[in-house]
């Protein structure tokens, strides 16, 4: 860790990052770098990264939009930040988690280390047996439409951490990229599909 950051990240957390989203293997970003060509640089990709974050001169790329279609039809657009983003948002998921973990319910199972959906159908399995009611609520375009200050307030609640603070405001505002160039800016929602969307749904089920 270098005194002279104004951030104290280590270079550790930043490796620890790395192996996750490498362990995920997940697509190519809107610079169409993969995993491979990012690894093709490995340790100077990864130094870059570090002393980007630990010095608060990191913004991250636009996020590649990708329509996926819905059963119940219409698309779902996922947001693919690049291998590099994603490294970085994983450094800040590692941070907040713990922080956030001990204050979920037991019976909460989504986005949580160590919980899985078959927990979650096990659960339910036991319950049916034991209740002959169901109560199921969905808000709809949760993730499309929450207010960015709302989410940024919700983080505060469990952190004063000043990077983590500024780098989760800045993936927030990323534009999307379509397939096309063209992009969109945002000022509510956060696109599905990157490790920050977790930092979302992990602050909504807290």
């Amino acid at each position: 860790m270098d005194k002279a950051k104004p951030f104290a990240i280590s270079k550790h957390a930043v490796w620890r990052a790395y192996q996750k989203v490498r362990a995920n293997q997940g697509a190519a970003g809107v610079d169409a770098e993969s995993l491979t060509d990012f690894e093709g640089n490995l340790k100077d990709n990864l130094y870059k990264m570090w002393n980007r974050m630990s010095s608060g001169s990191y913004f991250p790329p636009p996020v590649r939009a990708v329509g996926i279609p819905k059963k119940t039809g219409g698309t779902r657009i996922l947001g693919i930040p690049t291998v590099g983003d994603s490294i970085a948002q994983m450094v800040a998921k590692e941070y907040l988690e713990p922080l956030v973990e001990p204050h979920f319910h037991p019976d909460s199972s989504g986005y949580r280390p160590g919980k899985s959906a078959l927990q979650a159908v096990e659960v339910t399995r036991k319950r049916c047996w034991r209740y002959d009611w169901l109560v199921e609520d969905d808000i709809h375009k949760l993730f499309d439409s929450i207010e960015h200050s709302l989410m940024l307030r919700a983080v505060k609640h469990h952190t004063a951490c000043k990077w983590l603070l500024l780098y989760i405001e800045r993936w927030l505002k990323a534009p999307m990229q379509g397939e096309d160039g063209s992009r969109v800016e945002r000022t509510a929602g956060t696109p599905q599909g990157g490790v920050v969307t977790l930092l979302t749904k992990l602050q909504t089920r807290c």
